[in-house]
């Protein structure tokens, strides 16, 4: 068995793991920071929109000598916008991308790259989006995303129960906010294509959460009908029994996304590719983290805060101090046991006879203790003849 699954079996086991939920304040604390971030990144830079979303437009030429600095610097000075300028494949040709531009000012941007290029402005293909038509792909899109929220929370609920709902929700807000604000850190362009990757990585944590909570359902089903764990505990022993899974998945769901994304948009070039693979790309690896390291530590926090849960935590955690105490009772017990003053040798050794000859660990039961040889014999005798 190789080490990764044997350390599998061995977390599935109990025998081997981390406690996520006794040092959850930890990672929420880690969880808060990677947000602010994210939230600082979206204030400091913004969302770059694509024309899809604001309106604007679009130039594709043929293959040129023109690089992308150039034909970025003639955009941007024909139309007082930034433009967005990519290489499509080896052959030079040019995808130039202005935002917030109308017919007109469109018209002379086309006429300046067309100048630039050396070709008849007609010969230039030049699309041209309303900012209307993008209003309302982006408000189909929130509404998209409000409506896949509720129905997840409805699911969850009724498979599952509320709290693991509310953890699951937090666990999804958590993902877009890191997603979109590595997007705005970046500087990659929003497209209709982040959208449907932002929706794809929802739909993915959504599963690997709802794995973890379906052995945590498992693991806690006979809790109150047990004295040996808390509900904390049960929880840390369902979330390391499934760790090396959701390690495995996301591992096999990003390396084609990474190839995706470092070999299909940085080497060949490709748009849109870029788009959804970046969102892919940190969605998924945020998904991963979520489920682990939110997700069921919340759920756990939430039940912890019951009184029921409450009352029976406490009573495990009483039956255990008694029977640690009893335990180190006993080793006392039996460590005054071993020693026997006829043989200091054994003494040290911590090993007393048991009257067979034979040497028996300090503690041990090896039947009857043997009662002391007294040294003082015919002392202290109460007086009288001997009979």
């Amino acid at each position: 068995m190789s080490r990764l699954g044997d350390l599998g079996a061995r977390l599935y086991r109990g025998e081997a793991g981390y406690d996520f939920v006794a040092k959850r304040r930890l990672w929420y604390g880690v969880s808060i920071l990677i947000t602010i971030l994210a939230f600082a990144g979206l204030g400091v830079r913004g969302l770059h929109m694509g024309v899809e979303f604001e309106g604007g437009a679009v130039f594709t030429t043929e293959a040129t000598d023109v690089s992308v600095e150039r034909a970025r610097e003639v955009a941007e000075e024909a139309s007082g916008s930034q433009a967005l300028v990519q290489s499509l494949g080896n052959d030079g040709s040019l995808r130039i991308q202005v935002s917030g531009l109308d017919t007109d000012q469109s018209n002379l941007v086309r006429e300046a790259l067309a100048d630039e290029l050396g070709i008849p402005a007609q010969e230039l293909n030049a699309e041209l989006v309303g900012p209307s038509w993008g209003s309302q792909i982006a408000n189909k899109a929130w509404q998209g995303l409000a409506i896949f929220m509720v129905l997840v929370a409805i699911y969850l609920a009724i498979a599952f129960e509320w709290r693991m709902a509310a953890a699951a929700l937090i666990a999804l807000i958590h993902d877009l906010t890191i997603t979109v604000g590595v997007y705005a850190l970046v500087g990659f362009e929003v497209t209709p294509g982040t959208v449907i990757g932002l929706l794809t990585i929802l739909g993915y944590s959504l599963y690997d959460t709802v794995v973890v909570f379906d052995g945590l359902k498992e693991t806690t089903k006979n809790y109150p009908k047990q004295t040996t764990y808390t509900y904390g505990e049960l929880a840390n022993r369902s979330l390391n029994a499934t760790l090396v899974r959701s390690i495995n998945t996301s591992v096999v769901a990003l390396l084609p996304v990474a190839a995706l994304l470092f070999i299909g948009g940085g080497v060949l070039g490709g748009g849109m590719l870029n788009d959804i693979a970046l969102s892919l790309f940190v969605g998924l690896t945020a998904g991963a983290y979520s489920s682990i390291i939110i997700a069921t530590p919340l759920v756990a926090d939430f039940k912890m805060r019951e009184p029921a849960v409450k009352a029976h935590d406490k009573k495990v955690l009483a039956k255990r101090a008694k029977r640690e105490a009893e335990e180190e009772a006993g080793e006392g017990a039996g460590a005054q046991d071993g020693d026997d003053p006829a043989d200091p040798a054994a003494d040290a050794a911590g090993t007393h006879d048991d009257g067979t000859g034979e040497a028996a660990a300090a503690g041990s039961v090896v039947g009857p203790r043997r009662q002391p040889v007294s040294r003082n014999r015919g002392r202290n005798r109460p007086s009288g003849k001997r009979r």
